[in-house]
């Protein structure tokens, strides 16, 4: 063995066939056992697109400095791409909502150079999906595989077209399932924020390390044998670049949002109503409620709404849901993730575990309200010029996926008002205000009016998921 690990072979020291050696497993058998991916690579770039947008850019960046441009020559559209994957040989291409959302343009590439334009289909804010179409009749569409069945170390491949690189292959494995992220809803960069970046978002992500990078949105995640199981979605980076974590929302989700897409143009929800603590203060709560986190074996459920298909089912705060048409559940991202792949009207059987007594339900499932945060007139103008953002109130489709009971919705903010001059993000969630739950625009004045010396404390949740709590002083 020569110094650095490498191998001497004919009296030279060489690199590459210490690589060869090294995949010599103890047990004789040859380097053939290692995953071979050239088949998978074939099949899927030939199924998958390079799609570019135009976008207007805001007015704010295009009054300002642009590094480009110069502050008096910036263009009132902006290029971006992402890619997509050929859903159908007539011309349907599964990609993600933030790669489209507010396109007034958009062109397909495709892997033979062809171009077409392409019209939107539909989209869902809360899986981050889309679908868009072109014209023509002879695409070769993805086979699609079954996320189900995906194991944590399976070796998977991502292709797409990162930093508008001609079509890209890289491999992986999965790193985990079922992850939540906190990533939906979030405005892009250059983008506007508006009323529905918070919504009813569904995050049940495929992570892998594979390299995703800008411009792999909308790709393709496909195992071994090139079947799609996961539509590639975002990355975990400081950097803005590949750092080892991506993720990709599950094939079997995303086949049922593209096929409601193509159907009806949106998406049709079928709602359980209930409530679970958020996975980052799960084990927290249930400390809380004295009870050890490691014998919760499900989604522990918090709050059921009155009248929903789980109250008409006979669910309780308390229960533990196990079980969803004979498949175990360990998590109430699990779970959403399995609910948001029904219909309204569709039935299902849950397990669920009460106190010490296994127990058999029967829901039937119905249709989810609307999750735009529509405008309310504020009893209070003067109020929220003070604070330069407006409010409205959370639906009960959004408390009950996100775990609130209360809350009122920042739904927009005042460049050059007092929010926004203390970072306080468009999409964000007032919790309390001096200790009391807020629900609306009229107790959120009383509690300013009731405030002592003027001084304001706010409990917050962000969209992506932090609390913060700050204090303001409004005078006398």
């Amino acid at each position: 063995m020569m110094p650095g690990g490498n191998i001497a072979v004919d009296g030279k020291d060489t690199a590459a066939r210490s690589v060869y050696f090294s995949n010599v497993r103890s047990g004789g058998r040859s380097s053939t056992d290692v995953p071979e991916f050239r088949k998978a690579a074939a099949l899927v770039t030939r199924s998958i697109v390079h799609i570019k947008v135009k976008l207007n850019r805001p007015d704010g960046a295009r009054n300002g400095y642009d590094p480009y441009y110069g502050s008096s020559r910036a263009p009132a559209q902006v290029m971006a791409s992402g890619s997509g994957v050929i859903f159908s040989k007539d011309g349907y291409i599964i990609t993600n909502n933030h790669v489209v959302e507010g396109a007034t343009a958009i062109e397909v590439i495709l892997t033979d150079k062809r171009i077409f334009p392409a019209k939107l289909v539909g989209r869902d804010p809360n899986t981050d999906l889309a679908v868009i179409q072109i014209d023509t009749h002879d695409l070769t569409p993805i086979v699609i595989g079954n996320s189900d069945d995906v194991e944590i170390g399976e070796w998977v491949l991502a292709a797409g077209y990162p930093f508008s690189l001609n079509t890209t292959v890289t491999a992986g494995i999965v790193s985990a399932k079922e992850r939540s992220i906190g990533i939906i809803g979030q405005p892009e960069e250059g983008r506007p924020a508006t009323a529905s970046a918070v919504s009813s978002a569904v995050e049940a992500y495929i992570q892998t390390d594979a390299a995703i990078n800008p411009g792999n949105s909308g790709g393709a995640l496909v195992n071994t044998s090139g079947q799609l199981i996961g539509i590639n979605a975002a990355i975990a980076s400081q950097t803005g670049s590949y750092e080892g974590y991506g993720f990709a929302i599950p094939v079997n989700l995303a086949e049922k949002i593209v096929n409601d897409l193509i159907k009806y143009g949106k998406v049709k929800r079928g709602l359980l109503g209930v409530s679970f603590p958020s996975p980052a203060t799960e084990d927290q709560f249930l400390i809380q409620q004295g009870i050890k986190p490691g014998s919760v074996q499900g989604a522990y459920v918090t709050d059921v709404q009155k009248g929903s298909a789980a109250a008409a089912g006979g669910l309780m705060p308390g229960d533990i849901i196990q079980e969803i048409d004979g498949t175990k559940i360990s998590s109430s991202v699990e779970l959403s993730e399995r609910i948001a792949r029904h219909n309204p009207g569709d039935k299902l059987k849950l397990v669920l575990k009460r106190g010490d007594k296994q127990i058999d339900a029967t829901v039937t499932l119905k249709a989810q309200e609307s999750t735009d945060l529509a405008e309310e007139n504020l009893p209070a103008p003067a109020l929220s010029a003070q604070l330069g953002a407006s409010f409205a109130p959370l639906s009960e489709a959004f408390k009950q996926h996100y775990q609130l009971n209360t809350g009122l919705a920042v739904t927009a903010i005042d460049p050059k008002g007092l929010f926004a001059r203390i970072g306080i993000p468009t999409g964000t969630i007032i919790l309390s205000i001096n200790g009391g739950r807020i629900t609306s625009v009229n107790e959120m004045a009383a509690a300013f009016k009731a405030a002592r010396n003027g001084i304001v404390r706010f409990e917050c949740v962000t969209p992506d998921g932090s609390r913060i709590v700050f204090n303001l002083s409004l005078g006398a």
